[in-house]
């Protein structure tokens, strides 16, 4: 078939209807990788992962996602693509789009994987940036349906930095029916100016509160992520003293509904924005999330290739 390229830079790079279709044909690809039939659309293609910030799960279930569907994976590294210093982006997305089949980058800046992907003839896949990241939310949202069955009709308690998880999880809330709250303080928010334009026309709703009582009662899903995110440890300490009483911990969990589930993004600072007995309790289905990583993202690179 011919392929029909397309970026996912963003959640919203999708519709509401895009989106849950993404998300059950990831349920049913990751059904066919477990039963060995893992199809193989990729075989004869190459995938490049341009990694500018260090990775685990997110380059390792690319990596292992890309070869599951018959491709090569070529792992990338600051040293040997320095976008917009050694040549300029627009540049280095032509020559790629020579080579590759489809880019996978994990950056800094926002606006620099939108001017890759504004000169690249293939598809590119935003693996995290300092403003989002939605591949993260996307496979997230595949373990909540797993877990609860549903990915609308939820209440979503965030807890902690208004980092690019928080954005992420707005993102989420613009294109679905989901009640997010996120916990944090006004000098951690994730940015008026973002949240009114996410909330425009938005199917979900957002409510942000400095009280991490509010947020838990009667949630859904209980979520955290560090409170100092890669490439900004310079304000952990700072961050710490901040966001101390927004740690998700044994109280926090008994204010949501027993059925909850407790996620965290991982790596996880044990013991700071999330305590040992909830990461690894009952309710903490925080490795499927990480193995869902996998099978999520083979989802968007075929759906970004245009497979079905």
């Amino acid at each position: 078939m011919t392929a029909i390229t397309r970026n996912f830079l963003t959640q919203t790079d999708l519709n509401r209807e895009e989106f849950i279709d993404l998300i059950d044909h990831a349920i049913r690809l990751k059904d066919q990788t477990q039963a060995g039939v893992c199809p193989q659309p990729l075989a004869g293609k190459a995938v490049g992962l341009i990694f500018h910030k260090p990775s685990l799960r997110t380059r390792i279930s690319f990596e292992v996602g890309v070869q599951q569907l018959g491709g090569n994976a070529l792992f990338v590294t600051d040293k040997e693509i320095q976008l917009g210093v050694r040549e300029t982006i627009a540049d280095a997305a032509r020559v790629l789009s020579r080579y590759l089949s489809m880019i996978v980058i994990r950056t800094f800046h926002q606006q620099d994987i939108e001017e890759l992907a504004k000169y690249a003839d293939i598809p590119v896949i935003n693996a995290l940036t300092d403003l989002v990241h939605p591949c993260q939310v996307f496979c997230d949202l595949l373990t909540i349906k797993e877990k609860l069955g549903r990915i609308e009709d939820i209440k979503v308690a965030y807890f902690g930095d208004g980092n690019n998880m928080a954005r992420s999880w707005i993102n989420a809330a613009h294109l679905l029916d989901i009640d997010l709250w996120i916990a944090t303080t006004p000098d951690t928010h994730p940015g008026e100016e973002f949240v009114a334009k996410a909330m425009d026309n938005a199917v979900g709703k957002v409510t942000i509160t400095e009280d991490p009582s509010a947020a838990a009662k009667d949630a859904d899903v209980l979520y955290t992520d560090v409170w100092a995110s890669m490439g900004e440890k310079d304000k952990a300490v700072e961050n710490a003293i901040k966001l101390e009483k927004m740690s998700l911990n044994e109280e926090r969990l008994a204010e949501a509904k027993p059925s909850c589930i407790v996620m965290h993004c991982l790596p996880a600072e044990r013991g700071r924005e999330i305590s040992e007995a909830v990461i690894d309790g009952p309710n903490s289905v925080v490795f499927d999330q990480a193995e869902n990583r996998l099978h999520g993202q083979k989802s968007i690179m075929l759906r970004c290739l245009g497979y079905n």
